[in-house]
C-alpha cells in the first residue's frame, strides 16, 4: 500500500481489531516499517510536532496602545501646543524664565506612560503551547526494519510499532498490539489521576469516551506500569494533544468588561469634548474673539476631559487586588481579571481536588454477619473518626468480623501512613491510603500487624483478575491472655494449625465469585446464595451513591504458593465484607456553595468522573438536587450545538467529558449570555480555560499548560477561594465606579469652565494644560487611589453580579458625572467672574492681576478635596461612617491640599506651574468655595434618604 492510499487520522482504532488497524495502515507488528515506507509517510503526514500559529509581535501590541481614542487626543493635542509654543518662541513672545514645550513634553510623557502600562499588561507571551510540546518526549524506541532502535519522536510515522515500558512519556498516539499489566498515567489529558489499566485484545463502541478507550494509548501521557508494543496511528496536529494544541490557538481573547468599559468611556468623552470644542470656537469667532486664544482654550478643554490618570490608578487598584487576592490564595496572571471575577454569572468546577479532597475516604463498611453496614466518619487521610451502626457510635473490638476485615484492609496494603508537620499524608495509592486510615481509626496499626503477619509472598494486581493477594506468616505473640506466646487474639479465629494466611481484596462481583465460605462471628460458614445476593445487592447500594467499593477475603494455607500461582490459590477463599470510599467533598466547599447561590452565581461541576460519583457529590454539596439531570460525554457527542444551547442553562452536572465538551460547555453557556469562570488542571482543560471569560487553573495538580492558559491560579486548589476571589472582583469593580465619579464629575466641571471664560469675554485661558494635568493626575490621582482601597459594602455577596455587559455609566454612574460636574462648574463659574472683576478692583504691590486664574486653579483643586471626602458612601453621611476605616482618604486629602498650597507659595513651583501669589483673604474665599462641593454631595444624600431613593 503506498502512502497516498493510507488512511487518514478519522478512523475510529478503538472500534478496530488489531489485525484490521494493521492492515489499515499498511504495517507489521514484527519487524514495523522500512525506511523507505518512513520517509513516505513523513512526506504525507510531516513530522511529529505540534505547529504554532502566528500571533502578535511585541512590536504590534505596542502599536496597538497609542491607537487608543484618548491618546490620539492627547498626541493632537500635544502637536498642537508645540507649533503654538513654537510659534510664540520665534516672534519672541515668551515671558522671561518660561520653559518652552512644557505643556507638549508634559502631555507625551503622559501618553508614552500609558502606552507602557497597556504594553507590560498584554505583552505577557501566551507560553501554553510550548508547554505543551514539553509533554512529547523526544526519543521514543521503535521496531523498524524487524530491529528495535531508539528514534527522534519528530520522526515517527502512522504505522510505526513503539515499545513501551514503565517510565516511558508516549510521543504518539497509538492501538496496542499487545501489553503485559500496562497502566497509563492520563491525567495531562483527562483530568482523572488514577492510572488506567490498559489492555490489547478488546474493541470498543464507537461512541467510547477518551478516558475510557483502554486499548489505545496517547501522547503525552506516562507509562507508570507494564510493557507494551504500539501501533501508532495519530501523529503531530492529529492526535489528542494536537486537537487540544488547535483548540488552544482557536480560541480568540475577547477584551474583558472593564477594557470595553474604558473603550466606551474613551469613545463618549473623545466625542463630546470635540462637540464642546467645536461650540465654543465658533462662539468665540462670532463674537470676535482671537484666534489663537480660542486654540489654547480648546486645547485646555481637551486635556482637561481626558483623565489622564484613570489608567494609572485602575492598573494599582487592579495590582491592589491581585495583593489581597494571594492572600487568600488566588494568584492572578492577567490583571484585568481582578474586575472580570466580579462579573462572574456561572462557576464551572471540575470536581477532583477542587470540589473534593483529592484524598479517599471511606465512607461504608459492610459485613458479612447479619448485613451490617457501618458508616465511618473522619477528614482526609488523619487515622481518627467513629464507627455508627445506625447513628449509634460503636467500638470496632466488639465486632469480631469488622476487626478482622481492617486487619485485611491493613496488611493487603501497599500503602504507607505518615504525619508530616501536623498532616497525615500518604505515600502510596490514594485507595490503599483510605485503607489503611481506615484501619488506624479502628485500632489496627499497619506497622504492628506489619510484624504480627509479616509479607513472605503476593499476588500482583492484574486486569484481567481485577484483585490482588498477599501471603502472609502468621507468628507468634506475648497476648497478655497467657504465659506463653500465642496467634494475635484479633486474628485467632482466622487459622487452625495453618501457618499461613492469604487476604485477598478486589472486584467486589470476581472476589466474591471466588468464596465458598463466609467468616461470621468466631468462625467460617458456607456461603449461601441469599447471602451472595445480599451482598451483592449492598454493592450496587453503594456504588449507585457514588462509591468506590472493595470486596476482601482471605484464605488459610498450609504453605507459600509458588510464584504464578494464583488461578490455583485464589479458590476457596473466606469472604469478609465491603468497603466503600470516597472522594470526600471539601468541608468548607458547602458553605461556599450557598455563598455562591446568595449571590446570584451558578456553581456546575464538569468532571472526567463517573456519572454516580459526580451526583452524588454534587447533590451532597448543594450544587444540584436529588434528581436532576445530568449528561455524560457520550450525551454531549450526540448533541448539536443548539440541542447544548437549550439544555444548558438546566443542567448542573456534567460527567465522562472530554476536552472538546468542556470547551462547547463554555462556549453554548457564553451564547446564553452568561459570563463563565472555569477549573481545571489537565492539558485536556487549556482550551476551555482559554475560552471561559475567567481560567481558572489549579496551582498545586495543574499542569504548565492550564497554567498558562489561565488568568488565575488557585494556590490551594480550593472552590472556596474561587468564592472569595469573587468577592474581591465584586469589591474592585465597586471601588472603579467611585473613583471614575470621583475623577470624571471634577472633569466635566473643569471642561465647562474653560469654556464658559471665552464665552463669558474673560481675557485668556483659566487653565493651562500643565495645569490640567496637576489636576488630573495628582489632585485627582492620588485620592482616587486612596478610594481604590475603601472596604466592602456588607451587602457585596447578597446580590446578583451586575451584568458584565452593561454600560460604564450604567445604574445612575452617568447622571452623577454630568449633574457633579454640572454643579462644579456652576461654582467655579461663579468663583471664576467674581475672582475676574476682583483683580480689577483690588491691586496691591506682589499681587498679579491674573492671579483670578490662580484662584480657578486652587478652588477646582480644594473643592475635589471635598468631593472626595462626601464620596466614600453612596448613602451614609460622611459623619455617621468611621474616618479610620480608610485613613487613606485622609492622609491624600492632607497631602494634595499641601501639594497645591506649594504650587501657590513655593516660588520655583509657580514659576514652573504659572500660578501667582493670592493673599490670605483670597484663598480664604477658595476654600469658601470648594466647601461648597462637600455641602453639596452631603444634601443630596439626605435629599434621597427622605424621598426614599437608592443613590448609584
Amino acid at each position: 500500500m503506498s502512502a497516498h492510499s493510507l488512511p487518514d487520522s478519522a478512523a475510529v482504532w478503538h472500534n478496530l481489531e488489531v489485525d484490521k488497524s494493521i492492515e489499515l495502515l499498511s504495517s507489521n507488528a514484527d519487524t514495523g516499517l522500512s525506511p523507505q515506507e518512513v520517509q513516505q509517510r513523513l512526506q504525507k503526514y510531516g513530522p511529529n510536532e505540534l505547529e504554532e500559529t502566528g500571533g502578535r509581535s511585541a512590536w504590534e501590541i505596542l502599536v496597538d496602545q497609542f491607537k487608543n481614542i484618548m491618546l490620539l487626543m492627547l498626541i493632537a493635542v500635544a502637536i498642537v501646543s508645540g507649533v503654538l509654543d513654537l510659534l510664540a518662541w520665534q516672534a519672541g513672545e515668551l515671558k522671561p524664565g518660561e520653559v518652552p514645550f512644557k505643556d507638549t513634553i508634559a502631555i507625551l510623557a503622559i501618553v508614552i506612560l500609558n502606552g507602557i502600562l497597556g504594553y507590560v499588561q498584554e505583552s505577557r507571551a501566551e507560553k501554553a503551547l510550548a508547554a505543551l510540546k514539553k509533554l512529547a518526549s523526544p526519543n521514543v524506541r521503535v521496531i523498524r526494519d524487524g530491529k528495535p532502535m531508539e528514534v527522534v519522536a519528530k520522526d515517527l510515522v502512522p504505522g510505526d510499532v513503539m515499545l513501551l515500558e514503565a517510565g516511558v512519556h508516549i510521543s504518539a498516539d497509538g492501538r496496542l498490539l499487545e501489553a503485559s499489566n500496562l497502566q497509563v498515567r492520563e491525567s495531562a489529558l483527562t483530568g482523572e489521576a488514577e492510572a488506567v489499566v490498559k489492555q490489547a485484545e478488546i474493541r470498543l463502541p464507537d461512541e467510547t469516551g477518551l478516558g475510557d478507550r483502554i486499548n489505545l494509548v496517547f501522547q503525552g501521557t506516562e507509562v507508570v506500569q507494564g510493557r507494551a508494543k504500539v501501533l501508532v496511528t495519530n501523529t503531530g496536529m492529529q492526535t489528542e494533544l494536537g486537537k487540544i494544541a488547535a483548540m488552544l490557538q482557536a480560541v480568540e481573547n475577547e477584551p474583558t468588561p472593564l477594557q470595553q468599559r474604558m473603550t466606551q468611556l474613551g469613545n463618549v468623552l473623545v466625542t463630546g469634548s470635540l462637540v464642546l470644542v467645536a461650540i465654543v470656537v465658533a462662539l468665540g469667532l462670532w463674537r470676535g474673539g482671537n484666534l489663537q486664544e480660542l486654540l489654547q482654550v480648546s486645547l485646555s478643554m481637551a486635556v482637561a476631559v481626558v483623565p489622564e490618570g484613570l489608567p494609572a490608578v485602575i492598573t494599582v487598584t487592579l495590582a491592589l487586588g491581585t495583593q489581597r487576592m494571594v492572600r487568600h490564595n488566588a494568584l492572578i496572571r492577567k490583571l484585568p481579571a481582578v474586575e472580570t471575577l466580579g462579573s462572574v454569572t456561572t462557576i464551572c468546577s471540575d470536581k477532583t481536588g477542587t470540589l473534593t479532597q483529592n484524598k479517599m475516604v471511606v465512607q461504608s463498611v459492610y459485613t458479612a454477619a447479619d448485613g451490617k453496614s457501618f458508616r465511618v466518619t473522619g477528614e482526609g487521610y488523619a487515622p481518627t473518626g467513629e464507627f455508627k451502626l445506625q447513628e449509634s457510635t460503636v467500638e470496632p473490638q466488639d465486632y469480631p468480623e469488622l476487626q478482622a476485615l481492617l486487619v485485611a484492609c491493613a496488611v493487603c496494603n501497599d500503602s504507607v501512613l505518615q504525619q508530616e508537620k501536623g498532616q497525615w499524608t500518604i505515600l502510596g495509592d490514594p485507595t490503599e491510603g483510605a485503607l489503611v486510615t481506615l484501619a488506624g481509626k479502628g485500632g489496627i496499626e499497619k506497622d504492628q500487624w506489619n510484624s504480627k503477619l509479616p509479607r513472605v509472598g503476593e499476588f500482583p494486581f492484574s486486569s484481567e483478575r481485577k484483585r490482588m493477594s498477599v501471603i502472609t506468616k502468621v507468628e507468634q505473640v506475648e497476648t497478655g491472655v497467657s504465659p506463653i506466646t500465642d496467634v494475635d487474639p484479633t486474628i485467632a479465629h482466622l487459622v487452625n494449625s495453618e501457618g499461613y494466611l492469604m487476604f485477598t481484596k478486589g472486584s467486589p462481583e470476581l472476589t466474591l465469585a471466588r468464596c465458598t465460605h463466609i467468616f461470621v462471628g468466631n468462625g467460617t460458614v458456607p456461603l449461601s446464595q441469599q447471602q451472595r445476593d445480599q451482598i451483592l445487592a449492598e454493592n450496587d447500594r453503594m456504588a449507585s451513591k457514588g462509591l468506590r467499593v472493595l470486596g476482601f477475603a482471605y484464605r488459610p494455607l498450609l504453605e507459600v504458593p509458588p510464584e504464578g500461582s494464583e488461578e490455583t490459590y485464589e479458590q476457596d477463599l473466606v469472604w469478609l465484607g465491603l468497603v466503600g470510599m470516597l472522594d470526600a467533598p471539601r468541608p468548607e466547599v458547602r458553605a461556599a456553595v450557598q455563598e455562591c447561590r446568595e449571590a446570584g452565581i451558578r456553581p456546575i461541576m464538569i468532571t472526567g468522573d463517573h456519572q454516580l460519583t459526580a451526583r452524588a457529590i454534587a447533590t451532597d454539596l448543594g450544587i444540584a438536587n436529588e434528581g436532576d439531570r445530568a449528561l455524560t460525554g457520550q450525551d454531549l457527542q450526540r448533541m448539536s450545538d443548539q440541542d447544548l444551547e437549550q439544555n444548558v442553562d438546566l443542567v448542573s452536572i456534567y460527567a465522562r467529558v472530554a476536552p472538546e465538551h468542556k470547551l462547547r460547555i463554555v462556549q453554548a453557556l457564553q451564547r446564553r449570555g452568561r459570563f463563565v469562570a472555569m477549573t481545571g488542571d489537565g492539558v485536556n482543560d487549556a482550551p476551555a480555560l482559554k475560552q471561559a471569560d475567567i481560567g481558572i487553573a489549579m496551582g498545586i495538580t495543574g499542569t504548565d499548560v492550564s497554567k498558562e492558559a489561565s488568568d488565575m491560579v488557585l494556590l490551594d486548589d480550593n472552590f472556596a477561594t474561587i468564592v472569595a476571589a469573587t468577592k474581591e472582583g465584586r469589591v474592585v469593580y465597586t471601588n472603579i465606579r467611585r473613583f471614575i465619579k470621583y475623577i470624571l464629575g471634577s472633569n466635566i466641571g473643569e471642561v465647562l469652565t474653560i469654556a464658559a471664560a471665552p464665552i463669558l469675554g474673560l481675557g485668556g485661558v483659566p487653565l493651562t494644560p500643565l495645569q490640567i494635568l496637576w489636576m488630573n493626575l495628582v489632585t485627582d490621582g492620588l485620592p482616587a487611589l486612596a478610594l481604590a482601597v475603601e472596604p466592602p459594602e456588607p451587602d457585596v455577596m447578597k446580590r446578583p453580579p451586575f451584568s458584565p455587559r452593561e454600560s460604564i455609566f450604567a445604574r445612575g454612574l452617568g447622571s452623577y458625572m454630568i449633574r457633579i460636574g454640572i454643579i462644579f462648574a456652576i461654582i467655579s463659574i461663579i468663583l471664576m467672574q467674581w475672582a475676574y472683576y476682583h483683580v480689577q478692583t483690588v491691586q496691591a504691590p506682589g499681587l498679579d492681576p491674573q492671579r483670578w486664574k490662580t484662584m480657578v486653579f486652587t478652588a477646582l483643586c480644594l473643592a475635589q478635596m471635598g468631593h472626595a471626602i462626601a464620596i466614600r458612601s453612596n448613602s451614609r453621611l460622611t459623619i455617621e461612617m468611621n474616618p479610620l476605616s480608610n485613613p487613606y482618604v485622609l492622609g491624600s486629602v492632607i497631602l494634595t491640599t499641601i501639594l497645591q498650597l506649594m504650587l501657590v507659595y513655593v516660588p520655583p513651583l509657580r514659576a514652573f506651574f504659572g500660578t501667582h501669589v493670592l493673599s490670605l483673604s483670597e484663598l480664604g474665599v477658595c476654600l469658601g468655595f470648594s466647601a461648597l462641593m462637600f455641602l453639596w454631595i452631603e444634601g443630596e444624600k439626605i435629599f434621597f434618604r427622605l424621598i426614599g431613593k437608592k443613590t448609584v
